[in-house]
């Protein structure tokens, strides 16, 4: 059946949500919450008081990942659970829905079954993943990676951020520390909602997207290393100009991407983002640089591929050129499938409910890609205005917040009965 959710309550939510951590911005709706901090805790504490009000039993592990349990009279208290959420904290002036739309959308989903003739078959779960975006720490999507059995809980407690505090430190501090267990391979299933971040929804006119796939990330460091001369004084025949190298290397990044999208690869994409030019003054020849690829793909073969033309590339330029490159791929992390009944489930519900959905692809990573390892997954996304996110002008319309609630509510139901 389509179950049917409460708008307002879920505004409510998100707007009294959006005003902890809140920034002054010229335009739109800022938010600063980073993973341990006042506004950390505050969130974390409205969050609790939220889940228990409806009738959740919470509990906390050891790295701060937060989850409520609802276990109606009609399950059997021993099924492995329905989990649903995503994460709290968010980049420095970042948005208000990224992150707290999926954490507040799977209570309001819970909330909507508990209201509903519905009479689940198993337990729901609403969860907050710590240190999704990885700003205060180094590491995205830190929580569900210890949860997922990426890395220790030792590993992630030991990080230290930037004044030199570790997370275990901090979530001591804010009281965040817990001793619960928070395993995705209990649960039967796990469903997460996020803003798209682009512009596909938004351009087709649908309001949910059901993601079949994240796409893998590859990411390599590329140091050329020329030597620094006098940019009037030396003659083009005795240059060692690495920046000169490095451009050919961007653009052969970029030239091996569209070559895939050309091949039927659509998701295929290669950047390089990040450059460092040494000694960065304009009448020097530059005597260093070094470079970071961010290469993606839902085909592991086509990622793969788009790292060897990248290594290829710099071996190429540096038999060509004047310069030496020193080329580590150093993160390949695998494109993650949704499993097929999460996904049959989300369009059931979208059916259901009289809402087009289109299946996709995500670019981007999120906690469902550590969960996928570990049980069924199924992503969905609701609209984001002009694609803006991770900025205070990051947008999507209640409406299209809470159509896609309710397709999240209507998989989780269909999941847990």
């Amino acid at each position: 059946m389509d179950i049917r959710v409460d708008q307002e309550r879920l505004r409510e939510d998100l707007e009294a949500n959006g005003h902890i951590g809140e920034v002054d911005t010229e335009e739109g709706w800022g938010r600063t919450v980073l993973t341990g901090t006042d506004a950390d805790r505050e969130a974390r504490d409205r969050f609790v008081e939220r889940l228990e009000d409806a009738g959740l039993e919470v509990r906390v592990d050891p790295v701060g990942n937060i989850a409520g349990r609802w276990a109606p009279e009609s399950a059997d208290p021993d099924a492995p659970p329905v989990a649903s959420g995503s994460h709290l904290d968010s980049v420095p002036e970042g948005g208000i829905f990224d992150g707290p739309l999926g954490a507040y959308a799977a209570l309001e989903a819970v909330r909507a079954i508990q209201e509903s003739p519905v009479e689940p078959e198993r337990p729901l779960e609403v969860v907050s993943w710590t240190e999704e975006e990885g700003v205060r720490f180094g590491t995205g999507l830190l929580g569900s990676s210890v949860a997922s059995g990426v890395r220790t809980r030792e590993e992630a407690l030991a990080l230290t951020g930037d004044e030199g505090n570790t997370l275990g430190d901090e979530l001591e501090r804010i009281g965040y520390r817990g001793e619960a267990t928070v395993d995705p391979a209990s649960w039967t299933a796990w469903l997460e909602l996020h803003v798209e971040q682009g512009t596909v929804l938004e351009r087709a006119g649908v309001p949910v997207g059901v993601v079949t796939a994240i796409a893998g990330i590859a990411n390599c460091d590329v140091t050329f290393e020329g030597e620094a001369n006098h940019a009037g004084a030396t003659t083009m025949d005795e240059r060692r100009d690495a920046l000169a190298a490095a451009s050919e290397f961007v653009l052969d990044v970029e030239r091996a991407a569209r070559e895939q999208v050309e091949a039927g690869h659509e998701a295929a994409v290669g950047t390089v983002g990040r450059l460092g030019v040494s000694p960065g003054a304009n009448n020097v020849v530059p005597g260093r640089v070094e470079l970071t690829t961010d290469q993606r793909d839902v085909d592991g073969e086509v990622l793969r591929r788009m790292i060897d033309r990248a290594a290829a590339s710099a071996d190429r330029i540096e038999r060509e050129r004047p310069v030496t490159a020193d080329f580590d791929h150093y993160r390949l992390t695998e494109p993650s499938r949704m499993a097929d009944r999460c996904v049959e489930a989300a369009t059931a519900a979208a059916d259901r409910a009289g809402l087009a959905c289109s299946r996709m692809h995500s670019a981007g990573l999120h906690d469902t890609a550590n969960v996928a390892d570990r049980t069924d997954t199924v992503l969905l996304f609701a609209p984001s205005e002009d694609g803006i996110s991770h900025n205070p002008r990051e947008w999507t319309d209640w409406a299209d917040c809470a159509n896609a609630t309710r397709v999240l509510a209507g998989a989780m139901a269909n999941l847990a009965t």
